[in-house]
């Protein structure tokens, strides 16, 4: 068994390296705002993800049954017009997009 100096040498290490991978990012934060590359992502990033999002369940729908491509459809349209309409809030259009489709999917 190890000795008690060790385990706690062991533990002061992980609370370090825990501790400097959470603060690293703040650190840099006033460095990254100014940066031309982060606006950028800021901005398409967003939009790719949804992309992608909709490219694989249209992808995965397409080998499941008829009925599900339609209601992959139907939420990727739901998906885009809650993004458009709620001010681009990535988290509440995708959630309410994939809600659409379960709901859809377990109904009909």
């Amino acid at each position: 068994m190890p000795s008690t100096a060790y385990l706690a040498a062991v533990l002061a290490i992980v609370f370090a390296i825990t501790f400097a991978l959470r603060a690293v990012p703040f650190a840099v934060l006033r460095t990254l705002r100014t940066s031309a590359i982060v606006q950028r992502l800021a901005v398409w990033m967003p939009v790719g993800i949804l992309g992608i999002l909709a490219v694989t369940a249209l992808h995965g729908a397409v080998a499941a049954e008829p009925h599900a491509t339609l209601y992959a459809l139907l939420a990727v349209a739901v998906t885009a017009g809650v993004h458009l309409a709620s001010g681009r809030r990535t988290i509440l259009s995708v959630g309410i997009g994939t809600a659409v489709y379960v709901v859809l999917v377990n109904a009909f």
